[in-house]
């Protein structure tokens, strides 16, 4: 079955609603699937096979383009493998980490060859780069694995270009950016239609009281908006890690005590706001002198969220304005009270 063949069905079953700016990257989607469906010849004699150029996909938020590379991922029968950029980039950095402990000089060499070794499809969600390092290693992990023969299909919110743009020494990525349009086809999701604010626009995001009625609630968006995949985060912070339990397409869903419960701080946080784009929250408690320490984080983590423009859904044992009315911090707090006010408008996180 072809990729557009798959996205009829997804419209005939009411799963999707049809988008030309969708339908316009199907020939690049079935040229990948054709190509790496072909037979490829094996033995002392055989000649390499021509590389299969990848796919850069970019658009702005919700525009579907992590739908449309799923869709080609479930239908790749070659060995393959699906990650968030950000948990990637994550891995390699323990990857390298255990070679260099075997006095390797050149830690990249290797994981590329054990990423090649077992696997010819890759696709990466929400490729950015904020970080020095990552920037300096990501060049010749593309490059590496394009030469190994591994297709490359990856999304992004921003053109190639705009990568790492401002960041320190950025002339040294640009390299990056050529190799990006040498190895991959880039294709700009031009769509009018945010799909993912259309589906929490004017929706309720902040349920209270406490119960079986938000939590039902919450699952019922998590469906919704993860179509019930998920797998543990693993965000990487000066050397510790921080476990988000449920996580999908830019979607993470926590515990109260998951994220405040733990001595977890501001980096921590900053690092959450930068790999998701929707943070579910549940059970939020009253908060008091009792769970001083608690509400401390919980201040700093909605202020992180906050000034990433995170779009925040929660469950909490009362009102934003009723979370904390008595003890030490009450003042304080009223500034995050109103930021959750705000945070649950209709206007919130509109804009990517």
């Amino acid at each position: 079955m072809s990729i557009e063949a798959a996205y009829d069905a997804e419209i005939d079953a009411g799963r999707l609603t049809g988008d030309p700016a969708q339908r316009d990257v199907m020939p690049e989607l079935d040229r990948i699937l054709t190509d790496l469906s072909k037979p490829v010849k094996k033995g002392l004699f055989a000649r390499k096979p021509e590389p299969i150029k990848g796919l850069y996909m970019w658009g702005g938020v919700g525009r579907g383009k992590s739908m449309l590379m799923d869709l080609l991922f479930e239908n790749v029968t070659v060995e393959k493998e699906r990650w968030h950029f950000h948990a990637f980039m994550q891995w390699v950095h323990g990857e390298m980490a255990e070679v260099r402990k075997m006095g390797v000089d050149d830690a990249i060499k290797p994981v590329v060859q054990k990423l090649a070794d077992r696997l010819r499809f890759l696709a990466f969600d929400e490729v950015q780069i904020t970080d020095i390092t990552d920037a300096m290693i990501v060049g010749r992990l593309f490059e590496g694995l394009s030469d190994a023969g591994v297709v490359i299909v990856t999304t992004s919110n921003r053109p190639p270009t705009d990568l790492y743009k401002d960041g320190l020494n950025r002339q040294l990525f640009v390299p990056f950016i050529d190799l990006l349009s040498e190895k991959l086809v880039i294709h700009e999701l031009a769509s009018d239609q945010d799909y993912r604010q259309g589906r929490l626009e004017g929706a309720q995001t902040y349920f209270s009281p406490l119960g079986a009625t938000a939590t039902a609630a919450l699952n019922q968006i998590w469906q919704d908006l993860t179509g019930g995949e998920e797998a543990a985060l693993t965000l990487h912070v000066k050397g510790r890690k921080v476990v988000i339990p449920r996580f999908h397409n830019s979607v993470a869903r926590a515990k109260f005590f998951d994220l405040c419960g733990k001595p977890l701080g501001a980096g921590d946080y900053l690092m959450l706001a930068q790999s998701v784009r929707v943070l579910m929250l549940e059970d939020i408690p009253r908060l008091s002198r009792q769970n001083f320490n608690e509400a401390k984080r919980f201040v700093t983590l909605i202020d992180a969220l906050y000034e990433a423009k995170i779009k925040l859904i929660c469950s909490a044992a009362a009102q934003s304005e009723m979370l904390y009315i008595e003890g030490e911090g009450t003042f304080e707090f009223e500034r995050t009270a109103s930021r959750l006010r705000e945070m649950q408008s209709k206007d919130w996180a509109t804009t990517p």
